[in-house]
């Protein structure tokens, strides 16, 4: 009997999860702030449940730079953004720059799932 047939659904989920936040990471190159962003193909439930309940309120906005300072990360995996720089974001940021930013960083898990069904 293989492991695979042994593993536990919750188990394959967790490895899945592992292999999914563990894997390498996407970078996004933003010229407008002359910096480079690097981001996962997916984040922890936990990370996206105030933004989406943001977005539930209708809280646009709030969601789009909750998921900046979340997702947006240095080039060893840590969160450029802290909390501390939401009213930054908010007041003293281009709103253009912040969507596209946003939107790349939420890309990437289609552009992940789109270069692996290439690969097969």
């Amino acid at each position: 009997m293989s492991n695979e047939t042994k593993q536990s659904p919750i188990g394959k989920i967790a490895q899945h999860y592992q292999s999914a936040i563990g894997g390498e990471m996407s970078k996004l190159s933003i010229p407008e702030w002359d910096m480079e962003i690097y981001c996962r193909k997916t984040y922890p439930f936990r990370e996206e449940a105030k933004i989406i309940e943001l977005q539930s309120k209708g809280k646009t906005v709030d969601a789009l730079v909750e998921s900046l300072i979340v997702k947006a990360l240095d080039k060893d995996g840590k969160k450029i953004f802290t909390s501390f720089d939401r009213i930054s974001l908010m007041n003293e940021a281009d709103p253009s720059i912040i969507v596209r930013v946003v939107g790349e960083i939420n890309s990437v898990e289609e552009r992940s799932k789109i270069e692996d069904l290439v690969k097969e």
